[in-house]
């Protein structure tokens, strides 16, 4: 069941931010997302929080400085995903800038698995010979890779966002804003957030020390393109902080002062930097890196992200297009399959899902879990096999159902059940032996059954209520898209009722459509629906300028109709 719900908007909060200045329809779309202060609206780098907030990250920055004075031999262990590759190039961009010995290394997600295990301390060690190992967007769970390190006499400083486990690791210095007793008023920082934050301080802690002034520093802002590409593509929450970070970020691209693997993953997917949105970074510029690390290796990503040779950059966009054309054929081989697993799913009778193919590649299994959770709306978990008898399973959660803590109960009441789990509260990754993935579902099913509400299993479309009619204009897009929205700052989504003057089939996939209201003709559609809907419709659409033959015409994108 879907239902068209209305954002309840606090009157006083809204009319606040008018008189701030504030245009009235952003104020009340901005009171409706909990935002009551016009300095929180702030895209300035100024208004970012301190580093200091960060704990262990003064004892970071002095060890990292004291590394690089003695020339200490560095290694940057990088996640597969987006959030890892931009991290990775962050880092070893800054640290390089800053007199470091760094170099990366990103192990293969299929022989090595997740986080810093003893295995990729042992290749770290073997390839690279570090002083220091720096791990970006993991290593929060590594207590054994941490213990291998230092047997071979190397320290580890762990740069992670990830929910940190029971125990943490013996490592030399941890920064993480989730970690426990830090008081940093951010917890939504991706991981290339966590490393930008770490070189801000290791900056600062070199200037004390007199390698730079003010004046002789290096730039660290012209990273902000790589920053803002890894926060939206790891959906992590947009909160104020976020927000003015991914804002310098899209300033930059949009200002054409950006990294040229950057630039060149905006020409191949065919987007234009001029005007770069989280969108274009969430489904266009962060799968293709993504699909690196899923299919093939991630140091593909890396390299175009850390060349500054804008032909080799156009090469290695290319191969990342490439993979990420045959990622969506395998998506879609496995999305056919998961659908026939699921051919007597019967929503009513389930709150999760658990799926496993012995033919599906380990690399996808996210995203189909992504596309079903999208279809039925549940907590879904997909599963692919890992070889010796394991498979690893993927899964996306739903509002009200932290994922990672499902499994955490799942690990606590049947101990012998799942080898390994972690993630965060929507996203979440598992191991468990082929022959108790039946015992698993089960188990994972009683979580759903105790947690989950006959409401919170209903699909609901937050809307923002009517929009009034001298909005629905170009220029209105445009103030709109001047606003950083993603996740936990969801996009503006109105409602309202409108005649439907016509209706057809588009490609054999999406419906086409005209509205009208108040004597106003309006086009719409709405991708990936077909079934006709009546003559009078409730709407729930987001504005969209649809450039066509050198014309802009305001269209509507509809999330969801109800026939009136």
């Amino acid at each position: 069941m879907t239902r068209i719900a209305t954002r309840s908007c606090p009157f006083r909060a809204s009319e606040m931010l008018r008189q701030g200045g504030v245009h009235p329809v952003l104020a009340r779309l901005f009171a409706a997302r909990g935002l009551t202060d016009p300095k929180e609206l702030s895209s300035e780098l100024s208004a970012l929080i301190l580093p200091s907030g960060l704990l262990h990250i003064d004892a970071a920055a002095v060890f990292l400085a004291d590394s690089i004075g003695a020339n200490k031999r560095m290694v940057i262990v990088a996640d597969y995903d987006c959030d890892g590759a931009t991290a990775c190039a962050v880092a070893l961009r800054g640290l390089r800038a800053m007199g470091a010995n760094v170099d990366f290394i990103v192990p293969n997600r299929f022989e090595y698995g997740y986080g810093l295990t003893p295995e990729i301390v042992a290749l770290t060690a073997r390839e690279k010979s570090p002083d220091i190992i720096i791990t970006v967007d993991n290593g929060i769970a590594s207590i054994d890779g941490v213990e291998e390190a230092k047997r071979r006499g190397i320290e580890v400083v762990v740069t992670d966002h990830h929910l940190p486990g029971d125990h943490l690791p013996d490592a030399r210095v941890i920064v993480n804003p989730n970690q426990p007793a830090c008081g940093f008023p951010s917890k939504n920082l991706a991981g290339v957030g966590v490393v930008f934050y770490v070189l801000l301080a290791l900056r600062a802690e070199l200037r004390r020390r007199g390698v730079f002034d003010q004046q002789t520093q290096p730039k660290l802002d012209n990273l902000l393109d790589l920053v803002a590409l890894g926060t939206v593509a790891d959906v992590v929450k947009l909160d104020a902080n976020n927000r003015i970070l991914v804002a310098q970020g899209l300033k930059r691209m949009r200002a054409g002062r950006m990294h040229a693997g950057v630039a060149a993953l905006f020409r191949v997917a065919g987007r234009q930097a001029r005007s770069a949105t989280p969108f274009d970074l969430g489904f266009a510029l962060g799968p293709r890196l993504n699909a690196a690390g899923r299919l093939q290796d991630m140091s593909l990503g890396i390299e175009c992200l850390i060349t500054d040779d804008e032909g080799r950059a156009w090469a290695l966009a290319q191969q990342l297009n490439e993979i990420n054309i045959k990622r969506r054929e395998i998506e879609a081989e496995m999305q056919d399959a998961a659908l026939l697993h699921l051919d007597d799913f019967q929503p009513a009778d389930s709150t999760t899902i658990s799926v496993f193919d012995d033919s599906w590649h380990q690399g996808v299994i996210g995203i189909v879990a992504s596309r079903l959770k999208e279809k039925f709306y549940r907590p879904t978990i997909t599963f692919a096999p890992a070889g010796d008898g394991w498979i690893k399973g993927s899964g996306r959660s739903i509002a009200g159902f932290h994922l990672r803590d499902a499994l955490d109960l799942v690990s606590k009441k049947a101990p012998s059940l799942i080898d390994k789990f972690g993630g965060h509260s929507m996203a979440a990754g598992l191991s468990i032996r082929a022959d108790a993935f039946g015992a698993f579902s089960d188990a994972f099913e009683t979580v759903g059954r105790s947690w989950l509400s006959e409401h919170q299993l209903e699909r609901v479309i937050e809307t923002d209520g009517p929009l009034e009619d001298a909005y629905y204009s170009t220029q209105f897009i445009e103030l709109m898209d001047g606003i950083v929205w993603g996740q936990g700052f969801a996009p503006p989504v109105f409602c309202d009722e409108f005649r439907v003057v016509s209706q057809r089939i588009l490609k054999e996939r999406h419906l086409k459509l005209q509205l009208e209201k108040n004597g106003a003709r309006y086009d719409a559609i709405w991708f990936g629906h077909t079934d006709a809907i009546g003559e009078r419709a409730r709407v729930a659409f987001r504005l969209d300028a649809n450039e066509y033959n050198g014309t802009t015409r305001v269209q509507l994108l509809v999330e969801h109709a109800e026939t009136c």
